[in-house]
């Protein structure tokens, strides 16, 4: 079996007799997020069409998503193109696994790869059933790169391009290997510990430098530019803001079903969707029925609410529909294979996610409703009326029989949510639920009255 290393060797040969050979550099130089995954994929398309000869990823990070690092590394693995990697500072965690992946790895002096225990958001090491998936990950794409037979007057050596090991030992602390890491530590090299133990092909300070290195003369280097549209997907890809439009989401939802007619809160979730779906579905993570899931959800909700009187089947189908869709569109769909255990794991992080924000949406929804319209601080206060006509200053009601129906029960006309109309002794009149929502049909007792219309709360 030839190695990946000869076959890379005749390659350049072929191309320093026959011509000018094509360089593609794109930069990974954030944490490693579906920004970074997308990038990847362009720069990959972009240098399929031009016809490049090497690709090679400049890199400084410190890490981030394992399941955006194995998709990308994957693609690498893949690749019909030999890729290089100069890593120019770090290539920390996730880094490293990308960066092991690659068929060559040049790094800057003072440079460092390794550290890639998986850790939660909080940076706290995660249970060893992560550990092991990505023990057997960094295992499995050092020896991707096979083996070089060495052949002495003495003997014939076989030794893997990349020691297994070595990759292993940059996640478990629990591995020994004499001479270079001992338990209890997990293993970061420096560039020359890396290039000492067969994970580094040079020290070098630019990418002219690994050019010379790989033996290039005559090449022409074409770079990725992102564009205004990549730049901007990336900002919506981000984990914190993709967060603040879910609670516009669901917030605005829950704010006009409170406030019927407002207009403004429906906007905002809708606009919020916008955000939060257009990036997802151009970067490939929302599929079409992940889209149409939440849209059906949306229109079933609208219907219990403005069609069907109470709350019932419909609106709760609603509901689920919309936060699954808004789960699964979360979730990568290409590339990162997972056992079972795994996969659940990405998807209750994305449930969590979606159940917090719709938590705090509604909190933020009923302190904002009060602090917004209050007649006297607000922000619109000018919208509410900022005095109250009482019969103390000689205003009335325009029907005196509001005043005469408090104390009286009655039975829940329409649904009151919260407003709505309510009858007694067969008469309807315009009513307010004080607390909660009251179905249709059921008992009700007037509090109060005022503007016209009754306050109620539902008899137990």
């Amino acid at each position: 079996m030839v190695s990946a290393k000869v076959e890379n060797d005749t390659v350049k040969l072929l191309k320093e007799v026959t011509g000018e050979s094509k360089v593609f550099v794109f930069d990974i130089k954030e944490n490693i997020a579906p920004a970074a995954w997308r990038i990847t994929q362009r720069a990959f398309e972009e240098a399929y069409k031009i016809n490049a000869d090497y690709i090679i990823i400049h890199m400084n990070t410190y890490g981030g998503m394992v399941n955006m690092a194995d998709s990308i590394r994957t693609k690498i693995l893949n690749s019909k193109i030999p890729v290089f990697v100069f890593i120019d500072n770090n290539a920390a965690s996730a880094g490293a696994l990308i960066s092991i992946a690659c068929d060559s790895i040049y790094m800057r002096s003072g440079s460092s790869i390794g550290a890639a225990t998986v850790v939660n958001q909080s940076g706290e090491v995660v249970p060893d059933k992560y550990q092991s998936y990505m023990r057997s990950t960094m295992r499995a794409t050092a020896e991707s790169h096979g083996k070089d037979t060495i052949i002495t007057a003495n003997d014939t050596i076989i030794k893997w391009r990349r020691d297994p090991r070595i990759a292993e030992a940059m996640v478990d602390p629990s591995i020994y290997i004499k001479g270079i890491i001992d338990t209890g530590k997990v293993l970061t090299f420096t560039a020359s510990e890396a290039l000492k133990h067969d994970y580094c092909e040079g020290i070098v300070e630019n990418i002219p430098e690994i050019l010379e290195k790989a033996g290039i003369q005559n090449y022409s280097i074409k770079r990725h530019a992102q564009t205004k549209l990549d730049r901007l997907i990336n900002i919506f890809l981000n984990p914190v803001l993709q967060g603040i439009l879910l609670m516009i989401i669901i917030g605005g939802i829950y704010f006009e079903l409170q406030t019927p007619g407002v207009g403004f809160p429906i906007a905002a979730a809708a606009a919020a969707a916008l955000l939060y779906f257009a990036p997802l579905y151009l970067e490939g993570l929302a599929e079409n029925w992940e889209l149409l899931l939440f849209v059906a959800g949306l229109i079933l909700l609208a219907v219990e609410v403005f069609v069907i009187p109470g709350f019932g089947v419909a609106g709760v189908t609603g509901i689920v529909m919309m936060v699954v869709g808004l789960t699964l569109a979360m979730i990568d769909n290409i590339v990162f294979t997972l056992d079972g255990k795994e996969a659940f794991s990405e998807a209750s992080r994305a449930f969590l996610t979606i159940i917090v924000s719709l938590l705090l949406s509604i909190t933020l929804s009923i302190y904002l409703s009060k602090k917004i319209f209050t007649a006297q601080r607000g922000i619109f206060s000018t919208m509410a009326l900022s005095s109250e006509e009482n019969s103390a200053n000689g205003y009335i009601s325009v029907d005196m029989n509001y005043k005469a129906m408090v104390g009286k029960t009655g039975i829940a006309y329409t649904v009151l949510r919260p407003s709505g109309r309510v009858e007694i002794d067969d008469e309807l009149y315009d009513a307010v639920s004080e607390i909660g929502f009251i179905e249709k049909g059921e008992t009700v007792k007037v509090l109060r009255h005022g503007s016209g219309q009754l306050y109620v709360i539902k008899k137990g």
